[in-house]
């Protein structure tokens, strides 16, 4: 039953996007659909333990989430207004909501006229890239409505309180109320193609290492992140960015094997089992990273493709060629503000040069970053800069102050694997 559970649970997340997509084109209103969906999903997972998983369940949750919507739109006052302005946003061969009893599959002659596909995803991602929204508020609405975190989550990973963040969602949901629903021109298409792999990014980012909990890997968010990206390559093949991001995000996720022991404890980079990194994931990358290059100047996914790809060609953690790996870093941070970069290269620039040498880098970001010295809190500063100041030194022969750096990182992250992993790495130092 457990299993099974499961498994409505990863289709439910997999269609929430498509069906979300496929009724804010038809009636342009987010709220009311967005509210429709989500309790069309928990329709859904009352009645399919019990009753099966549907033929068509994508058609299934589209139906249920219409007639919710319509009932909604129905009860308001302006009815009239709003299904006349949806109609003349909706193009010919639009979405129509069945009537009860018809097909929804859209196979055949029926009112569905077309079904909605993966296209009606991609479209809602640049309807939440928005140039009328701000960065900040399109990756919100977007890690929302495509990804499915949570406000909290999404909170969390900006370091703002939750209703900060709800406030911005529901700003930006209002701001694109009306919009339609189309993939953009091609003079606002570079800009928003920007704004959507940088929220794919975080989504996989999320998945891969999550912000807060109990699991260190959130393999639904992945994968979608993963999927989500493929769909926009299948849709831009020649794109050099969506090309590296793809690359970047199987490279790495081929290592999710190796990355946790048998009771989930965190296992760093160099510590793990290469024989359980994903082969098959790991070719795939690599040869999307070489296509990427080619494609175009490299930008910053193409280079921390290539940086990945190294990591994963070496045999062992002593074979990775740090030197190239440092060349590649110097490159990306001068593309990129981005402080995980800057981090990367400090570890580099340690495994080239000693880590005194990366210490001292570690110490201008946090500087940079005005978090110098021990005091701070952790809204302040990064608990991974002190996660790699106490790498560094325990490799420079100093103990205390390695133990002192992990607690203090230790303290600040709210992911529970890498806390216990953290104050493990200090409790080993002792005495």
């Amino acid at each position: 039953m457990g299993r099974a559970t499961d498994d409505i649970e990863d289709l439910l997340r997999r269609h929430a996007p498509q069906v979300l997509g496929a009724l804010v084109r038809r009636y342009g209103h987010f709220d009311p659909a967005e509210d429709s969906v989500q309790e069309a999903l928990i329709a859904a997972a009352e009645q399919w333990p019990r009753d099966g998983i549907p033929d068509n369940p994508r058609g299934w949750l589209i139906r249920v989430a219409s007639r919710r919507l319509t009932d909604r739109l129905r009860s308001d006052e302006a009815r009239r207004r709003r299904e006349e302005t949806a109609a003349a946003l909706t193009p010919a061969d639009a979405f129509v909501a069945p009537p009860p009893g018809e097909d929804p599959s859209g196979a055949g002659p029926s009112a569905l006229g077309r079904a909605p596909s993966e296209d009606d995803t991609l479209t809602l991602l640049f309807l939440c890239c928005h140039p009328a929204l701000s960065p900040a508020a399109q990756i919100a609405l977007t890690l929302r409505a495509v990804g499915g975190l949570t406000t909290a989550e999404i909170a969390r990973a900006h370091l703002v309180p939750e209703a900060t963040m709800a406030q911005r969602i529901s700003r930006a949901k209002r701001a694109v109320r009306g919009t339609q629903f189309r993939q953009p021109d091609a003079q606002d298409r570079d800009q928003r193609l920007a704004a959507v792999l940088q929220v794919l990014y975080l989504i996989f980012n999320e998945g891969y290492t999550a912000t807060a909990g109990p699991d260190l890997h959130r393999t639904d968010l992945a994968r979608e992140a993963i999927r989500l990206t493929r769909a926009v390559r299948r849709l831009l093949p020649h794109e050099g960015r969506v090309t590296g991001l793809l690359a970047l995000m199987l490279l790495t996720e081929a290592r999710t094997p190796a990355r946790t022991g048998p009771d989930g404890e965190l296992i760093p980079l160099d510590e793990q089992d290469r024989a359980l990194w994903d082969r098959t994931a790991i070719a795939e990358g690599t040869a999307l990273t070489e296509e990427a290059l080619a494609q175009g100047p490299a930008g910053d996914y193409q280079l921390q493709a290539a940086i990945a790809a190294l990591h994963d060609e070496a045999a062992g953690a002593e074979d990775t060629d740090w030197p190239q790996i440092l060349a590649l870093y110097d490159l990306l941070v001068r593309r990129t503000p981005d402080p995980a970069a800057a981090l990367g290269r400090a570890v580099a620039v340690a495994m080239v040069h000693g880590p005194r040498a990366g210490l001292a880098e570690v110490d201008a970001l946090a500087e940079a970053a005005g978090t110098a010295g021990a005091a701070g809190t952790a809204g302040q500063r990064s608990y991974r800069l002190d996660a790699v100041r106490g790498h560094l030194l325990e490799r420079a022969g100093e103990p205390d102050a390695a133990r002192t750096a992990y607690r203090a990182a230790a303290d600040a992250t709210l992911s529970e694997p890498e806390a216990r992993y953290l104050r493990r790495r200090a409790d080993r130092l002792e005495g």
